[in-house]
């Protein structure tokens, strides 16, 4: 599995701080998928949009992960970008991460995240901290493989058994 990282942090692209939750992202996923790309972009939609179909269109990513940009700071623009971006919703992963998240802090209810699909890519929105990154991935994990084969056609024809 080849998965992207896109961090997004108005601060952390200007230098001001240090990316800690997209290098756990890949670190988190390193015996399930190979890393292809990881980014750092600001609260920017634009340049989230570009980052986004770069990692999906270009590099080929069987998911990409942003992280950062979906609370309701005004600035917080990442689940508008990823949905201009997507041809289908894929709810179930967000939701899983906020009911997920609601066990630990109830600031959970501010996610806005959103995940989708372009193409044949998962694309998940995580939140910017790295103790949230920790929590979402350790839900998310089980149903990756699963989502990755059922996107490339290799899983969930009629008749499999994939339960």
């Amino acid at each position: 599995m080849k998965i992207a990282v896109i961090t997004v942090s108005d601060s952390c692209s200007a230098g001001v701080h240090t990316d800690k939750s997209g290098p756990l992202i890949s670190e988190l996923l390193a015996e399930l998928a190979e890393t292809a790309a990881c980014r750092l972009t600001p609260d920017d939609a634009e340049k989230i949009e570009q980052a986004l179909i770069e990692c999906c269109d270009e590099i080929g990513a069987d998911i990409v992960f942003t992280t950062g940009g979906t609370g309701l700071s005004p600035r917080d623009v990442t689940p508008e970008a990823t949905k201009a971006v997507t041809d289908r919703d894929a709810p179930g992963f967000a939701e899983a991460v906020r009911a997920e998240s609601l066990k630990h802090t109830p600031h959970a209810m501010l996610s806005r995240a959103y995940s989708g699909i372009r193409g044949q890519t998962l694309i998940i929105n995580l939140p910017g901290s790295p103790k949230a990154v920790r929590e979402s991935l350790a839900v998310l994990l089980p149903a990756l493989p699963h989502a990755v084969q059922t996107l490339q056609g290799t899983q969930g024809r009629c008749g499999d058994e994939t339960r």
